[in-house]
């Protein structure tokens, strides 16, 4: 994801804009585009100041309430998968994704690791050594 444009260019283009310049000349002066300076000089005017919002958003876990529950059937059950526990959930009256499930997983510290089960081909050293070759008997 993108940043912001630093604070400082935000304002001094802004304090431009107030003072008596055109959105053009500003945006051509500090080398960027007339909406934004059109935007930050809008944003100073209504807020009192050009800065960024803050960038993302942090939500409440859905399944902080369960969260107890989902350890405790983890705990007792190792090998249920995500979309299992989804199921399961589901069932309780908690319509949730597998996402969700993995999410408050990895909060408490859970993490996904391979195991023999779910090897996938590799190079050829790691692969075991062919068997002899048969011959096949000719028919007569």
């Amino acid at each position: 994801m993108a940043r912001p444009y630093s604070d400082d260019l935000r304002e001094r283009a802004a304090a431009a804009v107030a003072a008596g310049r055109t959105c053009r000349e500003v945006a051509s002066l500090f080398g960027v585009s007339v909406s934004s300076v059109v935007k930050w000089s809008q944003r100073r005017r209504a807020t009192g100041t050009a800065a960024a919002w803050p960038m993302g958003r942090q939500q409440p876990r859905r399944l902080e309430a369960h969260r107890e529950w989902l350890l405790e059937r983890l705990r007792s059950t190792p090998e249920l998968t995500l979309r299992g526990l989804a199921s399961e959930l589901r069932e309780r009256g908690v319509v949730v994704g597998h996402v969700a499930v993995w999410r408050v997983l990895k909060d408490a510290g859970f993490s996904f690791k391979k195991n023999a089960v779910r090897k996938r081909t590799g190079p050829p050293r790691h692969r075991p050594a062919p068997g002899p070759v048969e011959e096949i008997p000719e028919k007569a």
